[in-house]
């Protein structure tokens, strides 16, 4: 999803059901019938997600209902459905926090994600997207897709100045510094205090420098001498290489659009934006007035940073997934199997900057659906194919960042105390205390692990 995407709220369960004039009905709505919830709620995704569904049950003869609703609805509609004993056969573009919550509430049906990895072949899908959904081995959904936080950089003015690619800590260090100026920032990135924009940008960073949520033996390791470097590094990278203030995914967008930074972090979903395919985020530096693909003609992109202490570079991402759910309709794996196959391109269709495949091909054509994504055409107001905008080297490093995706909490199985960390908003409010009032980076760690441990607590884990 897009880290800043705007949902479409529902008020109440009622209402989000009614966004698609759809009744949700389970296996339960008809014998020949299997309704798929999705999360994927812009009005024109539903549109082409039941083109997509009404072609399979042209093929099949399976008439199949779809029921849109926003992402922070689904708890709140789920166990509302659950009590009504009227659950979806699946529900589609689930996120990790939310895969494994569904896992901790009993509701999945494991044995069909396997299944339907199997069917497809697990050598057909991206192995770390098939890791980060696994919870002790367990397949829980099937990931269609996801999105990247990348760092993004102009290629021209690392050039004029000598720098290399900022792909470690001490050459993002080395950039920022050494371009800021009173008309340039070294970069720009989150650092509002209620934001997850600022917890999905400082775990970027913190990955790439080994600093995990907890260790291995599920305690909580915020205060880590990994850890504690990674507030250091972040805090003293805002202060001395990047603008005053508050800034959220608006802001840091604006300033690099504006020629105003030499550095971005933020999603890929910024390739269309880049692109000037949406009106509303257009680049507006001076040399964009006369040629408006300057920039993203001179910018570059890293997937993956290290640390000092990273054992290997390391990337943030979301993945999204199909998740079956127990009791299903018999036809639904066939249907997920269709929607990561014959309808896969389609799906991904829906923002291709935002859904970069997981399933990389197929055992005949192993880059068949890499290749069809790179043909998609992107954005909003204005729309253009994504090769024809961006070089093949950066619709690869796009790709391949899905080999070096992590996430806290996840691989240790603890994706619903992840979960309540990033909802709390616990690092993003002492990043601010350290960048604002001076608190150390290792009593800014401190007071991480302290909260994070009154969550564990709170939540009897």
């Amino acid at each position: 999803m897009r880290n800043v995407r705007a949902v479409i709220i529902a008020a109440t369960a009622a209402a989000a059901l009614v966004l698609t004039g759809c009744s949700a009905g389970g296996g339960g709505s008809g014998d020949n019938t299997i309704t798929i919830w999705t999360v994927e709620d812009v009005a024109e995704r539903v549109q082409a997600q039941q083109a997509i569904l009404d072609a399979y049950s042209e093929e099949t003869g399976i008439k199949v209902e779809l029921v849109a609703l926003a992402e922070d609805q689904l708890p709140t509609v789920l166990a509302t459905a659950a009590a009504s004993n009227d659950l979806p056969d699946a529900i589609g573009a689930v996120s990790l926090n939310a895969l494994n919550q569904l896992n901790t509430d009993g509701v999945l049906d494991t044995g069909a994600a396997q299944a339907i990895v199997d069917a497809l072949g697990v050598d057909t899908f991206s192995q770390r997207a098939l890791e980060l959904t696994q919870s002790d081995g367990e397949q829980l959904g099937v990931p269609s897709d996801g999105w990247a936080q990348l760092l993004f950089y102009r290629t021209d003015l690392f050039e004029a100045a000598g720098l290399e690619a900022p792909t470690t800590y001490e050459a993002i260090t080395e950039a920022a510094t050494t371009l800021q100026s009173p008309e340039v920032a070294g970069i720009v990135a989150a650092t509002a205090p209620g934001d997850s924009f600022t917890q999905q940008t400082f775990e970027y960073f913190a990955l790439a420098n080994g600093c995990e949520l907890v260790n291995d033996a599920d305690e909580i390791s915020l205060d880590s001498p990994e850890c504690v470097e990674a507030i250091d590094f972040y805090s003293s990278l805002i202060l001395e290489g990047s603008v005053a203030g508050n800034q959220d995914a608006d802001t840091t967008r604006a300033t690099y659009f504006s020629g105003g930074a030499g550095m971005l972090v933020w999603s890929s979903f910024l390739l269309d934006e880049l692109a000037g395919l949406r009106s509303d985020a257009l680049p507006t530096c001076t040399e964009c007035q006369a040629d408006p693909g300057f920039l993203a003609a001179n910018t570059g992109i890293v997937n993956a940073i290290e640390g000092p202490n990273g054992s290997e570079p390391a990337s943030f991402g979301e993945l999204v997934s199909w998740a079956a759910l127990d009791g299903a309709h018999e036809g639904t794996q066939d249907l997920i199997e269709y929607m990561m196959g014959d309808g896969y391109v389609d799906w991904l269709a829906l923002a291709p900057e935002g859904k970069i495949p997981t399933r990389l091909g197929t055992a005949e054509d192993p880059t068949a659906f890499v290749d069809g994504w790179q043909t998609l055409e992107a954005g909003v107001d204005t729309k253009a194919l994504l090769s024809d905008v961006f070089g093949p080297d950066t619709l690869q490093a796009v790709v391949e960042s899905l080999d070096s995706f992590s996430r806290w909490g996840i691989p240790q199985s603890q994706g619903a105390l992840a979960g309540a960390v990033g909802a709390q908003f616990v690092l993003p409010g002492v990043l601010s205390e350290t960048i604002n009032s001076g608190m150390s980076a290792e009593d800014a760690a401190q007071q991480a692990t302290d909260e994070a441990n009154a969550l564990k607590d709170d939540l009897g884990l």
